[in-house]
């Protein structure tokens, strides 16, 4: 057997992909499975749960556990056993499936989001959840559960990966540094949620509608059916917010902007550059007092989500600008001239509340605002906007009023209401223009400076 010749190039072995497994603790939370499903179908149907429960004896009940236990054991166990993982130079690989193998490939270049989640139990057992928001698909695939440390390397990983930097660099690059841009303290989030007038009102409702219904009814399932939503309804606006808003910080980095908040379970998000398609700010009428708003956005393939709970009006615009670079945010003031407004005659169609509807228009962002009591001022850089629509009813015909609409990539949809009509048709004619132009001049969309 000879030697290869020294003048010829010998392929080099391509290098296996290490698959990985979850953290060790994950069969006992999929071992929980079994025992929801029972749950859920005792929800569903309490009368036939209760009845078949009485008919067991305490030696069938016994019995039944000792099999029911061991057996949801092993099913935990066998799930987590058969599912990895793995990352290579051009995509993540999750292989799950204990009966039903499937293998989900997610290319690293669709990947528009890595959040790291710990819930309370988890941060107790150490462990973290990495949910990956990936282009086209409304689902976010996860990686339930990793230790703390090694969700953070993958994450960080996976945006270096999705950068462009060499697989054999990847981990030398690390994660990211994050300069804070702001932090909101919790007596400012605690009297924001005072101020809301959903809280109060979600609150009203679980006191008053339960002793109603009983007047009503007598019935006690009745009340608690009714109650217990309400309750809980009113516990997430204000308990539950609290907790989920508590010791919110933002911070800048090259991969996005970051965000970590929670009082109980803790995130770790990322709103990455060059995703968001709409902003929102958001001012109850309570809050004006104070110049407080709340600033929520739209990002392309993934929910509406909050970036500021709530903060001074300068603070959040600044926010704004490290959002959607170039673009500025209208003054309050210049949404509410003669110029921004609808003509007086629009309040033949929407009687008061025309008065809430303003609209001003830049070089750099097509801006509506809308509401009396809650005002919401709507920010879209041209850039963003995938079509322009012009609707007219016929009352509004009559008028001679009449809406238009900006769509953007997100499926979502900003409207500046009850135009002049002949300003419509410019506005339509100009801002078909401008997104033209504001596509060509965008800068590309990076994950990592």
């Amino acid at each position: 057997m000879t030697a290869p010749d020294a003048g010829h190039d010998v392929a080099a072995p391509r290098p296996v992909t290490e698959e990985r497994r979850l953290h060790p603790v994950t069969p006992f939370r999929r071992a929980w499975a079994p025992v929801a499903v029972i749950a859920g179908w005792a929800a569903h149907d309490p009368d036939q749960a209760q009845a078949q429960l009485t008919r067991l004896t305490t030696t069938t009940l016994l019995i039944a556990l000792a099999v029911f236990v061991p057996a949801a054991c092993l099913y935990g166990f066998l799930t987590w056993w058969y599912t990895h993982f793995s990352v290579t130079d051009t995509e993540l690989r999750i292989r799950t499936g204990l009966l039903f193998r499937r293998t989900a490939h997610i290319r690293l270049e669709r990947i528009q989001a890595v959040d790291v989640t710990r819930p309370l139990l988890a941060r107790v057992a150490g462990v973290a959840k990495l949910r990956l928001d990936v282009v086209g698909t409304d689902k976010k695939d996860e990686l339930a559960f990793l230790g703390e440390g090694e969700a953070r390397r993958l994450r960080a990983e996976l945006l270096a990966r999705a950068a462009g930097f060499a697989p054999e660099t990847v981990h030398e690059v690390g994660e990211a540094p994050a300069r804070q841009l702001l932090r909101v303290p919790a007596r400012d989030l605690a009297v924001s949620l005072l101020l809301t007038g959903a809280t109060w009102g979600a609150l009203a409702a679980a006191l008053v509608v339960p002793p109603v219904l009983w007047l009503a009814t007598h019935s006690v399932w009745t009340v608690l059916a009714t109650g217990v939503p309400l309750l809980g309804a009113a516990g997430a606006r204000s308990v539950g917010r609290f907790a989920g808003e508590y010791d919110w910080t933002l911070g800048e980095s090259p991969d996005g902007l970051r965000i970590d908040h929670g009082l109980l379970d803790r995130a770790h998000e990322t709103v990455p550059p060059g995703r968001v398609q709409s902003v929102r700010i958001v001012q109850p009428l309570l809050w004006r007092r104070r110049d407080w708003v709340r600033v929520e956005l739209e990002v392309a393939g993934s929910s509406g989500s909050v970036l500021v709970p709530v903060a001074p009006r300068g603070l959040a615009d600044a926010v704004v600008a490290h959002v959607l670079p170039g673009v500025g945010v209208p003054a309050a003031t210049a949404m509410t001239t003669e110029a921004a407004r609808p003509p007086r005659r629009a309040g033949r169609c929407v009687p008061l509340w025309w008065r809430g509807y303003g609209l001003v228009v830049t070089d750099a962002v097509f801006a509506a605002r809308h509401g009396l009591l809650r005002r919401t001022v709507a920010l879209v850089p041209h850039a963003k906007v995938q079509s322009v629509r012009l609707t007219q009813g016929p009352w509004q015909r009559l008028w001679r009023v009449a809406d238009v609409h900006v769509d953007t990539g997100a499926g979502g949809s900003v409207t500046a209401r009850l135009r002049d009509a002949r300003e419509a048709g410019e506005l339509l004619r100009g801002q078909a223009e401008r997104s033209r132009t504001g596509r060509r001049d965008a800068r590309p969309d990076r994950w990592m400076a």
